[in-house]
């Protein structure tokens, strides 16, 4: 095969990879804003990673070692696991979650996909890193709306298949959170 087919076969599957995780984010997208919180939970791996660091407001040349705070140092707007992200679930669906009581009104928007190759796999598992942007809409009964914009680092897996979420970072665009509570996923 000659260099310039070699170039456009590589071409070609970087743009099919591309629409392939741009497909799995808009199922996770519509999983959510139905509702469909198990089958959301299968796109996850079983030692998935999920933490939102707070941000602070900080100096000038500061950002990069102090605008955001550390997983497992720090406190954090979620730092957890499978276990935990399925017991959130599971409390949601009981029907009498303080918070989600009526459910919430949600719209996940999914935009800016960059997909790379990730350069340290687990175990031969191909693996991507995967940065995004989201903007999530929320509405509660009638005066509660609130709007979360921010971007995604996503470390994805392929397991039998299908892509898995192993390792998501939420970095939210602003220090102060102004919602009443925070029991949607991200």
């Amino acid at each position: 095969m000659s260099g310039a087919a070699q170039t456009i076969d590589a071409r070609l599957e970087a743009l099919l990879l591309q629409r392939e995780i741009e497909a799995f984010y808009y199922l996770e997208a519509e999983l959510l804003d139905d509702r469909r919180f198990e089958e959301w939970l299968d796109l996850l791996a079983e030692d998935i990673v999920y933490f939102m660091p707070l941000r602070r407001n900080v100096k000038y040349g500061q950002h990069s070692e102090h605008e955001n705070t550390r997983q497992g140092l720090d406190a954090a707007w979620f730092d957890e696991g499978k276990h935990t992200l399925t017991q959130r679930v599971a409390q949601i669906a009981t029907g009498i979650h303080w918070a989600e009581e009526p459910l919430s009104r949600v719209r996940h928007l999914v935009t800016n996909v960059q997909v790379r190759e990730a350069e340290d796999t687990a175990g031969g598992a191909r693996e991507l890193d995967v940065k995004s942007r989201f903007l999530v809409y929320r509405n509660r009964v009638e005066e509660e709306t609130d709007i979360f914009v921010g971007q995604r680092t996503d470390r994805l897996r392929q397991q039998d298949g299908a892509w898995k979420v192993a390792r998501r970072e939420i970095l939210l665009d602003q220090s102060t959170l102004l919602a009443k509570n925070l029991t949607i996923f991200f």
